[in-house]
């Protein structure tokens, strides 16, 4: 089941259910869905809509630690559920060891040896594991296999 589809399905249970805040994150997700379809004036692709998502989740990390450097942990607290509930929705995170794999494969399959190296090696690894793991950690793991 696609990842729209199943914000949709998700929707009508959580209006059964009077689930408000649940609901109201889930339309969040959907506008930004409706909002990358209307940009792009087409359906979004599965890849697609895991990016969205996964951009979502990306801005509700970051409002945390602004949100504890102004001590608001109310506001805190409300970005965590929300988090929560949109990583539902993506695929499995894939455990430390499972990405050290990817990353082994991909610095293998570029022939990448250097820190010059780190583009090729994104741009393959990338694709495989998009929304399953974090950008800035992929970004930070595959330099320090560069560079050592």
């Amino acid at each position: 089941m696609g990842i729209k589809k199943k914000l949709m399905e998700d929707m009508k249970r959580a209006i059964k259910e009077k689930d408000k805040s649940r609901l109201s994150i889930i339309r969040l997700a959907l506008a930004a869905l409706q909002n990358k379809e209307k940009e792009l004036i087409r359906e979004l692709s599965e890849q697609e809509a895991i990016q969205v998502i996964s951009g979502l989740v990306k801005k509700g990390r970051e409002s945390i630690e602004q949100f504890k450097a102004g001590q608001r942990e109310d506001l805190v607290a409300k970005e965590e559920k929300e988090i929560e509930v949109l990583q539902s929705f993506l695929p499995q995170q894939l455990t430390p060891e499972e990405l050290e794999v990817e990353i082994s494969r991909a610095v293998e399959e570029a022939g990448a040896s250097t820190p010059k190296d780190l583009g090729k090696v994104m741009k393959i690894l990338m694709p495989r594991i998009a929304g399953r793991a974090e950008g800035r950690v992929v970004n930070e793991l595959v330099r320090k296999r560069l560079s050592g």
